[in-house]
């Protein structure tokens, strides 16, 4: 009974597995799409915004209580934001090669909580903390011990691991709901929007509960926005559509360069049949049975030679015979790294812009009225609210005036074009308005507050937002969409890389700048951070130059289809 005549129990058995096999599959089909938005959204706000009330206010932190000059604060700011966005490639590693994009998401999640709540420990138990300089004398601060800088910068790492999980791993597991390219074009959009409102609500509320209020209930929202956002995700999972880890996609890619070096004395055949066109599973490879032209020399790697694979078939010598479809993903990345390399410039006048304008803040009248008073950690909050406001405006006003001119929907080249050219606008508002602080400075005396509105850096910050609202989404939706099918979640994740490049490349800028020059000593007042911002303006120019040579070579391969169905 059960096996039918003239079949063996292993075939019955082989059919039962391609049966429960064909119905998960329909089961994940089923899975995914836009019900799936309001809990990556819940999400994502709920870890930003526990994320961003350390992070925005770090600077502050840093100088108030653990006694830190101003600008080695802004130095390790930068340092910690190029690590919260370093570390999402790592989390992208380990997601598409073991885990998966939802147990990283969970672990990293309980990462951020346990570092916060370190942080919560140091600024409410006093042993744990420098004493104040204003019970010493502004002359006579205490440094903090090995001890408390150790719990200090543990918590620090804790958080920070925490952060690079989530942020733009939720990104990509958030990509891969959705088939379309289009949706996908929307939801990094979305996306971004609610990673800066969320943003925006930690750098002005959570942040004033920690000026005005105390350190201790700001970490204590922190924390407890870190533990909802962690429930939502979870209570979501029945309706995420999950991508199962394929093993580490960048062995075969290092492979490939391998394999090519020691053929590197085998002639290049034209014909399909010399090249091993099998995939890893046991399937066919998505690309053509025969190897693109572009970059020849790696063909050699898939080129079929005398004890290269076994009688079944498979590969013999992994390290001497790949597939196709790796040797043309390592061409992919070859193409796309000039254009990825040039938003590790962009990015890095940002670095630089945002370190340097909350130390602006500190010496500019910050009062709004008798009573209120913004604190100087709440300034980049203007970035965020002018991302969010231009980003409605791109996804209901731009693409859809876009696709009526033109007849289809804007490429993400031109989209991060129109970022470069706001980005470098921004650095020259910001000189210029330096200038006129300083002028003011000047008059006054260098220990004074400068009797200067901080709204004044408002224009500068909103023009870097507009920006961002532009290129970042934009980076996200070109490398996702171009990016080997085994390499989706690193591809946002090498949007976090370039900004972490930024982050550290914008420390060395700060550092030079201090050794070679008097523009930036710890009192800004005597400095000239105008001629610092415009360096940044020209590296920003000079940037935007080499954007146009590279986007203009580019040719784009997954987004072709794209184009052809937004025609139709």
């Amino acid at each position: 009974m059960g096996v039918e005549e003239g079949s063996s129990p292993c075939d019955g058995e082989a059919q039962a597995a391609q049966l429960r096999s064909q119905a998960f599959d329909r089961k994940q089909q089923q899975r995914g799409g836009w019900i799936t938005f309001p809990f990556i959204a819940a999400t994502m706000a709920g870890l930003t915004l526990a994320a961003g009330g350390w992070i925005n206010n770090f600077i502050v932190f840093m100088i108030g209580e653990f006694n830190v000059k101003s600008i080695d604060a802004a130095q390790l700011w930068n340092v910690v934001n190029g690590c919260t966005s370093m570390f999402p490639v790592v989390g992208a590693i380990v997601a598409d090669s073991f885990l998966g994009n939802f147990s990283v998401i969970c672990i990293s999640s309980l990462f951020s909580l346990l570092g916060i709540i370190l942080l919560l420990l140091c600024s409410t138990i006093d042993s744990l903390r420098p004493p104040p300089c204003d019970q010493n004398g502004p002359n006579s601060c205490i440094t903090a011990s090995r001890l408390q800088l150790s719990i200090l910068y543990l918590a620090i790492t804790l958080a920070t691991i925490g952060v690079g999980g989530t942020r733009f791993t939720i990104g990509a597991l958030g990509a891969d709901q959705f088939d379309d390219p289009r949706h996908q074009g929307s939801f990094f959009n979305w996306y971004l929007f609610t990673l800066y409102t969320s943003s925006a609500i930690s750098a002005t509320a959570v942040v004033y509960v920690e000026d005005n209020v105390s350190w201790g209930w700001g970490f204590g929202i922190c924390a407890a926005s870190n533990v909802v956002g962690l429930a939502i995700f979870a209570s979501g999972g029945r309706f995420y559509r999950p991508v199962k880890p394929k093993g580490s996609p960048f062995t075969g890619l290092a492979r490939v360069v391998v394999a090519a070096v020691r053929k590197r004395n085998v002639v290049v055949s034209s014909k399909s049949e010399d090249y091993y066109d099998r995939a890893d599973n046991g399937g066919v490879n998505l690309v053509a049975a025969t190897p693109t032209g572009a970059f020849k020399f790696l063909n050699r790697a898939a080129l079929l030679t005398e004890g290269d694979t076994k009688p079944d078939g498979s590969i013999a010598k992994l390290w001497k015979l790949c597939t196709l479809q790796q040797v043309e993903d390592l061409k992919t990345l070859i193409r796309i790294s000039p254009l990825w390399s040039t938003g590790i410039l962009l990015s890095t006048p940002l670095a630089v812009q945002m370190s340097l304008a909350t130390l602006q803040a500190i010496t500019m009248n910050r009062h709004i009225g008798p009573h209120f008073k913004i604190p100087a950690g709440s300034m980049l909050v203007f970035i965020m609210v002018s991302c969010c406001i231009a980003l409605i405006f791109i996804e209901r006003f731009f693409f859809p005036m876009w696709q009526k001119v033109a007849g289809r929907f804007p490429p993400p080249l031109q989209r991060i074009g129109i970022g470069h050219v706001l980005c470098a606008l921004s650095m020259a508002v910001s000189a210029i308005v330096e200038s006129k602080r300083l002028e003011k400075a000047h008059n006054i005396g260098a220990n004074s507050i400068v009797p200067m509105s901080v709204l004044w850096l408002v224009p500068q910050l909103a023009l870097a937002g507009m920006g961002e609202a532009f290129h970042f989404p934009g980076n996200n939706a070109f490398l996702y969409q171009e990016f080997p099918l085994a390499l989706k979640s690193t591809a946002t994740a090498m949007v976090a890389m370039m900004i972490a490049i930024a982050f550290y490349l914008s420390t060395a800028v700060v550092g030079i700048v201090q050794k070679v020059t008097n523009w930036l000593p710890d009192n800004i007042n005597e400095g000239r951070m105008d001629k610092v911002y415009w360096v940044c303006f020209g590296l920003g120019g000079v940037n935007f130059v080499y954007y146009l040579g590279c986007a203009w070579f580019y040719k784009y391969q997954g987004l072709a289809k794209v184009a052809d169905e937004n025609k139709a």
